[in-house]
């Protein structure tokens, strides 16, 4: 028994290299989108608007950054809820304190 070699593989059709990557330019992210992300840890106010905004230009022109733009959002919304939370809560704690008679003076 002797040893034979494998086949070489097989070659394209002439006039044809060998097969090349296909690489896809990322989509651009939005800019508004990020700004909005960015203002959702500071002004929740202007992160809704400004994220909303970016929502509507994402779905018409098909730029990135859906996920930013959606957190800034959530995230707007939710500080805003927890905002007035915390001020019904300061208010019933007060009000207690003030109808409850029993500070220094009494």
């Amino acid at each position: 028994m002797t040893y034979q070699a494998p086949p070489p593989p097989p070659q394209p059709p002439v006039g044809y290299g060998p097969a090349q990557p296909v690489y896809y330019a990322p989509r651009p992210t939005n800019t508004l989108a990020i700004v909005a992300f960015v203002l959702a840890f500071f002004v929740s106010i202007a992160a809704i608007i400004c994220g909303y905004i970016a929502l509507g230009q994402i779905k018409r022109t098909g730029e990135g950054g859906h996920g930013l733009a959606l957190a800034a959002v959530i995230i707007g919304w939710v500080s805003i809820g927890l905002s007035i939370i915390v001020v019904i809560v300061y208010a019933l704690f007060f009000a207690a304190v003030v109808t409850s008679g029993s500070y220094y003076g009494n």
